[in-house]
């Protein structure tokens, strides 16, 4: 994966391009006929996640080894043709309005983009697993989304995570957003797609006991600036993630992480309070917990608190 940050590509020079699409995804070669060869790109990136804008004004033929990477594409002009991966039996052509998976991180791929302008996303696999809370690691059963709703929620959570998180110039003071934006793109990931998640079924409705609550509550209210995940969690508590997801619903009504968005608003409201004039914002108390936008940090705040988180900062509750 790319080191974090913005970068931007011009360039009309095939070989040039070649270079850059070698060095951002995986070695491969590119061909075209045109003397046209202009290419505009713009990537944003953290450690384990990276979102693409590319804008090719020419026909490019690719040839790309496997990238180690969930590589996710969004058409919003031009085609993709000829896309065949290896263990296909057939091509597909893909176009405007299309988002679909280029490869399984183990194989290559070849194909055509003609004068097309998309987006690319590529998360680590091992990040679905994480969310997942499996044993196994996760694998994508179809390039296709399940359905368009599942797509437009996925396209939805990609473009928050690239223009609301990794645009942001302060993102790297502020790893929890990171973090947290990628969990939710991952997990849109597993709604939008079938995988083999939904076949590992561990753990049994026995497992979601008191104690075992008690155990994840501990690790959660211990733990409440970390980036957590769904199996992290079931290790501390000592049974299966889908346990401890039963367990938070049986007894408390409500799921892991909306658990940890609580303690964590009870982290920013004493930091709020433990504040001197003048010495921090509501906006920098959220992004520090793990908030891109302020207003839905005040609605929670509110609905929890029954005040706005300004009235902490100023010593009025």
């Amino acid at each position: 994966m790319s080191a974090p940050g913005r970068v931007v590509f011009d360039s009309d020079d095939l070989e040039r391009t070649e270079a850059f699409l070698s060095s951002s995804y995986a070695p491969m070669r590119i061909g075209s006929g045109s003397r046209d060869a202009g290419a505009h790109i713009t990537r944003v990136a953290s450690d384990t996640v990276s979102a693409d804008k590319l804008d090719l004004h020419f026909d490019m033929s690719y040839d790309v080894d496997p990238l180690g990477r969930i590589c996710l594409c969004d058409i919003e002009a031009g085609t993709i043709e000829d896309h065949q991966v290896a263990g296909w039996a057939e091509p597909a052509d893909f176009a405007p309005g299309d988002l679909f998976s280029f490869a399984p991180p183990d194989r290559p791929y070849s194909g055509r983009i003609c004068r097309a302008r998309y987006t690319i996303t590529m998360l680590d696999p091992d990040l679905l697993t994480r969310v997942a809370g499996t044993q196994q690691p996760v694998r994508l059963l179809d390039h296709k989304p399940i359905s368009p709703a599942g797509a437009q929620h996925l396209r939805a959570a990609t473009t928050y995570l690239r223009d609301q998180v990794l645009a942001a110039p302060d993102i790297a003071e502020h790893p929890l957003l990171a973090s947290t934006a990628s969990q939710h793109l991952a997990a849109a990931v597993l709604a939008a797609f079938p995988t083999t998640a939904l076949d590992e079924r561990a753990g049994t409705d026995l497992d979601a006991h008191p104690q075992a609550l008690r155990r994840a509550i501990a690790y959660l209210e211990a733990n409440p600036d970390r980036d957590l995940t769904a199996t992290e969690l079931a290790q501390a508590a000592g049974v299966s993630a889908r346990a401890v997801q039963l367990a938070f619903r049986r007894h408390l009504d409500t799921t892991p992480m909306a658990y940890l968005r609580r303690v964590r608003l009870d982290h920013a409201r004493a930091e709020l309070r433990a504040a001197a004039p003048g010495s921090t914002t509501v906006t920098q108390v959220a992004a520090r917990w793990g908030y891109t936008r302020p207003s839905a940090f005040t609605a929670h705040y509110r609905a929890a608190y029954g005040e706005l988180p300004s009235q902490a900062l100023q010593g009025d509750a």
